[in-house]
């Protein structure tokens, strides 16, 4: 059997384009961003074309761009800088954000002493935009609100204009986690006005190891590591050239293609739910994952009527790559932290798988994984 790749949320294939970038870039930039000599200035112009190209995604400045190592790197550069140089004192969360988020704010909080305080969520893990109100209006310490575009794990959109609202109605710094968003959602943000985001590369069909911070204009910069002041002295290291200028193309092939990939995905992710429904009894969706305008496109948590710890090493036995929530705590023993807030204990102990869907997935890999599923359960 032909494997199956059904775990794009965790990683994405990278696109013969961006190979093609990243290949030349190999062989010509080969010279430090940081050295004045031509090889040097060669290697500087890219990546700062690179870093023009990528705002403009965006509708913002090159200047606002700070190049990381991923969005890990890039949340936790905010959050930090959000603490020790903007006089953060308070952070807004909720107990579903990734862990480059909650654990850098459990850092903060034990080693800084601010206010953490988590918004309430439904049973589907969506925030109540009632009690994040009563939150803000609260406190007249220096408040961050940090909550993600759309949760990795169970594809829950964030209603970011109401937060945007909100936040500008109490003075609040917003920050948010658009890893799973960008590629994949257009974003402008001058309308859309969130002073802090992050990306992730591989997250969009680029490579590995690079992604990039957003900070609004204004917003000073204190660096985690120091060395050689690179990023305009925001992160010193030298700049991952080929990767950036792969990034800076596998975004420019995903905001072009968007509405393209995001119809055929849309109802390959459609289909699939038809076809668990059929062929499985009593099969449950997490969250708001089987409703297609309010969950990511790409993302489908599911509950099937069993308790089977096996079932996703029997899918990988059988060539179908899928995960049972976020890749960064597949090593955990703990389970999701995502589906333990918003499930019951008696759900909970039901098996979870999450499916995540690209542009290379076929409708006869969703035929298949479904044959395989019905047949193990």
């Amino acid at each position: 059997m032909k494997a199956i790749y059904l775990d794009n949320a965790a990683t994405t294939k990278i696109d013969e384009e961006v190979l093609e970038v990243m290949h030349t870039s190999i062989q010509e930039n080969y010279g430090n961003p940081s050295s004045t000599h031509q090889f040097g200035r060669k290697a500087k112009s890219a990546v700062e074309t690179a870093r023009k190209n990528i705002a403009q995604h965006f509708n913002v400045t090159a200047s606002e761009i700070v190049f990381t190592a991923g969005g890990t790197e890039a949340d936790n550069l905010i959050l930090n800088n959000a603490v020790l140089n903007l006089g953060v004192k308070r952070i807004i969360t909720s107990k579903i954000e990734h862990h480059a988020v909650l654990h850098a704010c459990n850092h903060l909080k034990e080693t800084y002493n601010i206010t953490l305080d988590f918004v309430n969520l439904n049973e589907f893990g969506s925030i109540n935009l009632a009690h994040l109100e009563e939150l803000l209006s609260a406190s007249t310490h220096k408040t961050l609100v940090s909550l993600m575009y759309i949760n990795n794990e169970i594809g829950t959109i964030l209603p970011v204009n109401e937060v945007c609202n909100l936040c500008n109605k109490y003075q609040a710094l917003l920050h948010s986690d658009t890893v799973q968003a960008i590629g994949h959602y257009h974003l402008d943000l001058q309308k859309t006005p969130i002073d802090f985001i992050v990306a992730s590369a591989h997250k969009f069909h680029g490579p590995k190891g690079v992604g990039f911070a957003y900070f609004k204009k204004g917003f000073g910069i204190l660096p985690m590591f120091f060395g050689g002041d690179q990023e305009r002295g925001a992160r010193s290291s030298t700049e991952n050239v080929h990767s950036i200028l792969g990034m800076d193309k596998a975004l420019a092939i995903a905001n072009t293609n968007l509405n393209k990939d995001q119809e055929y995905i849309n109802n390959l992710k459609q289909y699939f739910i038809l076809k668990l429904q059929e062929n499985i009894d009593n099969i449950q969706f997490n969250g708001l994952s089987s409703n297609l305008d309010k969950s990511s496109y790409t993302i489908l948590s599911v509950r099937f009527p069993i308790k089977n710890n096996m079932l996703l090493f029997s899918l990988d036995m059988a060539g179908i790559a899928v995960s049972g929530g976020s890749a960064c705590q597949s090593g955990s023993n703990k389970g999701s932290h995502v589906l333990a807030e918003i499930l019951n204990e008696y759900d909970t102990d039901y098996t979870s798988i999450r499916f995540s869907f690209s542009k290379y997935t076929t409708k006869a890999e969703i035929n298949s994984t479904v044959l395989k599923i019905k047949e193990l359960i």
